[in-house]
């Protein structure tokens, strides 16, 4: 098992942050706070921000930051990509500062995704407090969720996160989409946190960056909150309510600002790094997620 602890936020590209507050405030129940660039900071829990906002050309998801307890980690992780031959860039001051570590590194995978690497959380501790009276996320050590990322080529994808990277394979999907379409492999990642995924590799392209990101809350009773909060401002939906097989989450699907799907859940299954063995789904849920709504 490898030193990557947790998906510690993700960042995505917006020409209009004021579309995440409102997204991010009155549908999610997080607190959204403007930043004078022209981008955002969605706060879920303790730490000042889960999910960046920047400004730019694109409304995307861009980079996925992961998180080691210690310098100890992330040294260690530092060491795997540089044997691996990953090309890799220091970050600045003012990166971190911005994504609040001690120290922060960029570099891609063999897709091309966008990552960040840090350790060291510098930044506020004040109590989440949600405008409109949501209760709170599944947070801390699990991390902001986990992420969907497009990964072709497949293979060597895998292998990256695996052998490089450090996750264990929690599950493998080899979905069919219908009679006689080509298999689609989506394979499910664990970190250290023990969360059943932090990250799964999707065997398609994805414009805007990521399949989807999931957030978890703390009752089905949040869940329905927001499925009717969705509803009532009108955004897209791209799944139903339903159960998934592999983790067990309880969830629906709506698009985001970013033109990527967000997974609104709770209840999903953690697994343990160190005994787990993998599984294999079936089917993508045991009832519900009727996915043809995003195509309506």
């Amino acid at each position: 098992m490898g030193d990557i602890q947790r998906l510690a936020y993700t960042v995505a590209q917006t020409t209009d942050a004021a579309k995440w507050k409102h997204f991010g405030e009155q549908v999610l129940g997080m607190a959204v706070t403007l930043t004078p660039d022209g981008g955002a900071r969605i706060k879920m829990d303790r730490r000042d921000f889960r999910i960046a906002i920047e400004q730019g050309a694109e409304d995307r998801y861009l980079v996925s930051g992961w998180e080691t307890a210690d310098h100890i980690g992330f040294e260690s992780t530092l060491a795997a990509l540089r044997k691996a031959g990953v090309e890799i860039t220091e970050g600045s001051d003012e990166l971190r500062a911005a994504r609040c570590m001690d120290r922060v590194v960029r570099f891609r995978d063999p897709a091309g995704n966008a990552h960040e690497l840090g350790y060291g959380y510098t930044g506020g501790q004040q109590n989440f407090v949600s405008p409109i009276g949501h209760t709170g996320f599944k947070t801390g050590i699990y991390g902001v969720g986990h992420t969907v990322l497009p990964a072709i080529p497949f293979d060597a994808t895998l292998a990256f996160y695996k052998d490089v990277l450090g996750f264990g394979l929690s599950d493998v999907f080899n979905f069919q989409p219908g009679p006689g379409a080509p298999v689609m492999r989506i394979y499910f990642l664990h970190a250290a946190c023990g969360r059943h995924h932090s990250v799964a590799l999707a065997e398609m392209p994805m414009p805007s960056g990521c399949v989807h990101m999931m957030v978890e809350v703390n009752s089905m009773t949040e869940v329905g909150l927001a499925q009717d909060r969705a509803t009532k401002h009108g955004v897209k939906f791209m799944a139903t309510l339903g159960e998934h097989e592999n983790d067990r989450m309880t969830s629906f699907y709506i698009m985001t600002p970013g033109n990527f799907a967000l997974e609104y859940g709770f209840g999903g299954i953690s697994v343990d790094p160190k005994t787990w063995t993998t599984t294999e789904t079936k089917q993508v849920s045991i009832w519900g997620h009727d996915f043809s709504v995003g195509y309506r």
